[in-house]
């Protein structure tokens, strides 16, 4: 039997950057690098999505906007900024999302275009998605406005919004054009959001750089009380491994079943689920890396002394680590852990999970025991 064999590789590049008050006249960062993508042929277009609590956070933000991007020659701004409210309940809206990619039909924004989204994690993963399907596949810049989006998702190429109840069951990896970190966004964060950010440094820490745990061990008090400085330092390190992860770890489109990144992770996403999201994605995740790290201890893999202390660590960043929905509930099973199943499914193929062989140096497992999971809970709430 005859067949043709078609092989290539496409090649990803993209930028972040690091600045404070990017819409400033006087700030060149973001004006220096539409400059670079203007041709002289022909104008590209710019349709900005805007978080309406930034908006509402920022006074005159969007005024800002406007008056800045108007002076980059080259480039033609829609005639409207879309403020959207942003937050999880964005991805599980259907109509927000057909009618964000109509405004795409509606103002032309074509392939050499850009779309740009302002905003926290949720409102990046919705314009992302946008744009990764219209004209299968618009150029999207995001200007991430939480720590959360800032240190993690933002800097990702994964892209979606949720779907029959299930988190990102709809996507697209589809990475940004740029990205531009805006540190005084930071400023008006609500403490939970500045708080539950903080615990993907925490998780991609423990797994891949003591150092960098042991760095936020000492500064676990000064980033609890919103020290700007120490909160800068610990963004750009959490970018720079979780960008080298996805540049280095050989599987940037996660066609396995391998997710180290995901440490922490597959509690978190049903424990967000079952709250209907009334626990930020950071506090279930601090819930789940706090119950991993007692699976790793009850495992021998890590000390008791080292479990306590990335606990200690979370509750000192004002991190929850225990929730009753990991708990037996009336004798049945917790609904958590029962949904260890549907964690498989998203990943495809074997179970697999990320736990600590030590701390710096996470080792990937294919099965969880039952018995040690509700041990691990209860050592959890005991230190809660």
């Amino acid at each position: 039997m005859e067949y043709l064999l078609q092989n290539f590789d496409v090649n990803f590049n993209y930028q972040v950057h690091f600045t404070t008050h990017l819409f400033d006249p006087a700030n060149e960062c973001l004006r220096n690098y539409l400059h670079h993508q203007a041709v002289t042929a022909y104008k590209k277009k710019l349709l900005v999505i805007l978080d309406q609590g930034m908006a509402d956070q920022h006074p005159g933000l969007a005024g800002q906007i406007v008056a800045y991007l108007r002076t980059v020659d080259g480039f033609e701004l829609a005639p409207e900024i879309l403020t959207i409210a942003g937050g999880e309940a964005v991805k599980n809206d259907l109509a927000l999302f057909l009618s964000l990619v109509n405004a795409i039909d509606k103002y032309k924004i074509d392939r050499h275009s850009f779309v740009v989204g302002i905003g926290g994690g949720s409102l990046l993963d919705l314009v992302g998605f946008v744009a990764a399907i219209s004209h299968r596949g618009v150029k999207h810049i995001r200007i991430p406005s939480t720590v959360l989006s800032q240190n993690d998702s933002g800097i990702g190429v994964k892209n979606g919004i949720n779907f029959n109840g299930k988190k990102n069951f709809l996507g697209a990896f589809a990475p940004p054009q740029a990205v531009f970190n805006d540190s005084h966004f930071l400023t008006t964060l609500h403490p939970r959001d500045w708080n539950s950010g903080m615990v993907e440094a925490v998780k991609v820490a423990l797994i891949k750089d003591v150092d960098f745990f042991n760095w936020i061990d000492e500064h676990a008090t000064a980033l609890s009380e919103r020290q700007m400085e120490p909160m800068q330092e610990l963004i750009y390190r959490c970018a720079a491994l979780h960008m080298q992860h996805i540049g280095n770890g050989g599987d940037p489109f996660e066609s396995g079943s391998s997710r180290p990144l995901d440490f922490g992770h597959w509690s978190a996403h049903k424990l967000e689920q079952l709250t209907n999201f009334a626990l930020r994605h950071g506090e279930a995740v601090s819930i789940g890396v706090a119950v991993d790290s007692a699976y790793s201890y009850l495992l021998g893999w890590i000390s008791e002394k080292d479990m306590h202390r990335v606990i200690q660590v979370l509750k000192t960043l004002q991190l929850p680590v225990w929730h009753p929905l990991m708990e037996q509930q009336n004798g049945d099973p917790s609904p958590v852990i029962a949904g260890l199943e549907e964690f498989r499914e998203h990943l495809g193929g074997q179970l697999t999970i990320t736990l600590l062989r030590a701390l710096g140096q996470g080792e990937e497992v294919h099965e969880m025991h039952t018995d040690k999971l509700y041990q691990a809970v209860a050592i959890c709430k005991a230190l809660q």
